[in-house]
């Protein structure tokens, strides 16, 4: 009978003297969670937000005469400018209406004119 009480339970934690190290298990368990979250806050976390503000930025501070490419990849000039609408030329005589905050990225002068 003894023999499978030692299989069950081991004969070192069985003792009396508790386990080794109590206080020391103790906060290293703690810390292992908080060293978790402070590695997704600077891996995910941080570095989103700052993509999201600095593309806030961007969409703010467009203006008519803009050259753009929209999310979906249509290339084309702003010509008007609403509050959360803008009118984009992406062709001769062609306007398409587009939310602002589906612009992708601002392009250089001068590539909407070499692309066509």
């Amino acid at each position: 009978m003894e023999s499978i009480l030692n299989f069950l339970v081991p004969a070192a934690l069985a003792q009396t003297g508790g386990a080794p190290g109590g206080a020391e298990m103790g906060l290293m368990n703690l810390l292992f969670p908080i060293i978790l979250i402070a590695a997704f806050y600077f891996l995910l976390i941080r570095p989103q937000t700052k993509r999201a503000k600095e593309h806030k930025q961007m969409v703010e501070g467009l203006k008519k005469g803009d050259e753009i490419v929209t999310g979906g990849g249509v290339l084309g000039r702003v010509t008007e400018i609403g509050e959360n609408f803008m009118q984009v030329e992406i062709a001769e005589g062609v306007q398409i209406k587009i939310q602002k905050a589906s612009v992708g990225s601002l392009m250089p002068k001068g590539t909407y004119k070499g692309n066509l």
